[in-house]
């Protein structure tokens, strides 16, 4: 960011020194990113993103990306001929779709994402929640009430998981060894059945088992908005149940302030949502005075 044309060498170094305090405020602290499908884009924003996550590591935090991959399983299961639907926001994963779901996120995302890290000069590695027993989880359960008969009905989902448990002994260690985990939302129940996590969900609960400062979530939306659409900066927890309620939060904000309030009561200090397509979004959040998207305290 500091060899922009239109800056001069004095204006290059103030930029860098008003990040200093931030950069002081997040010094060895762990920052855990998701990396949604929607906000991985083409080539040149995940050239950016992965320059944010160096930055940040040289700058002495510890990121931690954890990432989706929704429209790269859609397009692979489309590929191969496999229906998918969805309800209530989570795919419908049966045996065949939970085997492609593994393929895309634990393979050729999960190794996309540290290949772009790595040539920025990274050390990143990949791992799933299976690896070293990190997530463990269980078998989403969900009901809906019929619109006729008005009986509430148990929605099966197939293999579909949320987090239960987490183990950080591999993640502690990766970290100690000054290592870039990127995570797949891809994990094992207890009796060893693979099930498929929200990514959203899977961050915020590596997050609170963390301790993390922070937890950036990286979608395609700048943030939370108000009935006019405009951006809201900062909430809490509080404020986001009411807007729940009235109506102004809906539809696929719902499960991620779900998430982020789940992360919260975990621990995690903050909660940011905002735009991963803008460039350096995250670097925006944490190492300017304005931030970016919408911050969320207890």
């Amino acid at each position: 960011m500091t060899d922009h044309p239109h800056l001069t060498p004095s204006q290059s170094a103030e930029l860098l020194v008003q990040a200093l305090p931030h950069m002081q405020r997040y010094d060895q602290e762990i920052i855990v990113i998701k990396y949604g499908g929607n906000a991985m884009g083409d080539a040149a924003t995940a050239e950016d993103f992965a320059e944010d996550i160096v930055l940040l590591e040289q700058s002495g935090l510890k990121p931690v990306v954890c990432h989706g991959g929704g429209p790269q399983i859609a397009a692979m299961l489309k590929k191969l001929g496999i229906q998918s639907e969805f309800k209530q926001g989570l795919r419908v994963t049966d045996e065949a779709t939970v085997e492609v779901v593994e393929m895309v996120l634990a393979g050729s995302v999960n190794k996309e994402i540290v290949g772009y890290i790595t040539r920025e000069g990274g050390r990143a590695i990949g791992l799933c929640g299976k690896d070293g027993n990190m997530v463990t989880a269980r078998k989403v359960t969900r009901t809906v009430v019929d619109p006729d008969s008005k009986i509430e009905e148990i929605l099966d989902l197939g293999f579909v998981g949320e987090p239960e448990k987490v183990n950080t002994t591999v993640l502690d260690a990766v970290l100690k060894a000054e290592l870039i985990p990127v995570l797949a939302p891809v994990c094992a129940a207890a009796d060893g059945q693979t099930y498929n996590v929200n990514a959203d969900t899977f961050a915020g609960a590596i997050a609170g088992a963390l301790n993390a400062k922070r937890l950036l979530l990286l979608t395609d939306v700048p943030g939370v908005l108000n009935k006019d659409k405009q951006l809201i900066p900062e909430l809490t927890v509080e404020e986001c149940r009411h807007l729940i309620a009235d109506g102004t939060i809906s539809g696929g904000m719902i499960p991620k302030i779900e998430t982020c309030i789940y992360a919260l009561e975990k621990g995690v200090e903050a909660v940011v949502i905002l735009d991963g397509k803008v460039p350096h979004a995250a670097l925006i959040e944490l190492f300017t005075d304005t931030g970016a998207g919408t911050i969320i305290r207890r």
